[in-house]
């Protein structure tokens, strides 16, 4: 496992990524915070770095991947391609998240290199965005991965409902919760 040395390192990196993210979502105009509460806001809410929620996975494949189908916020299906299923282990307990790639596009030739894992845990509704978080995760050559749920993030539906956010498949709901990555939205705003 890594060192204080590491670990220390990772938590001044997280942390300088969350905030650009809130300069971003302060400052730019692609922001998805809406502009009449964008004053108001300070910075997301995140649950502290904790390297707990750090895990090593292994990816099964599926041999043939399929399309599927996922429900979004606003009832427009979502195209994705079901890649294969990640399985770990938190608290002693084992889980598995699917996790999916972009349907590619017409007269695009370049292949998505990143796995989209939305999921649902026991902090769904509570302490987190109720519809779902989401992990975008490098792709790599074995099938040996880590999840860093530090860096699970909320769709832009959970700041506007300008946005169209897939909803995770019911096997992408964990039993467990997972504190980590970013929290509620900390600001109320207008569905």
């Amino acid at each position: 496992m890594p060192g204080q040395h590491s670990d220390a390192d990772y938590v001044k990196e997280l942390e300088a990524t969350r905030r650009e993210k809130d300069y971003f979502f302060r400052e730019d105009h692609e922001s998805p915070i809406p502009h009449a509460i964008r004053h108001e806001f300070k910075a997301l809410a995140y649950f502290p770095p904790d390297s707990k929620y750090r895990v090593r996975a292994r990816l099964l494949k599926d041999p043939n991947p399929q399309r599927v189908v996922l429900a979004t916020s606003k009832g427009v299906p979502r195209d994705m391609i079901r890649f294969g299923v990640l399985e770990f282990a938190i608290d002693g307990t084992n889980q598995r998240l699917a996790a999916y790639k972009s349907v590619p596009q017409p007269g695009h030739h370049h292949e998505d290199e990143s796995l989209f894992v939305p999921l649902r845990d026991a902090t769904s509704g509570k302490e987190t965005y109720g519809a779902a978080r989401y992990l975008d995760i490098e792709e790599r050559p074995t099938d040996e991965y880590v999840i860093d749920f530090n860096l699970a993030y909320n769709p832009y539906c959970a700041y506007s409902e300008d946005y169209v956010c897939p909803f995770p498949p019911r096997e992408n709901w964990l039993s467990v919760p997972i504190r980590a990555g970013e929290k509620n939205f900390p600001l109320p705003h207008e569905p």
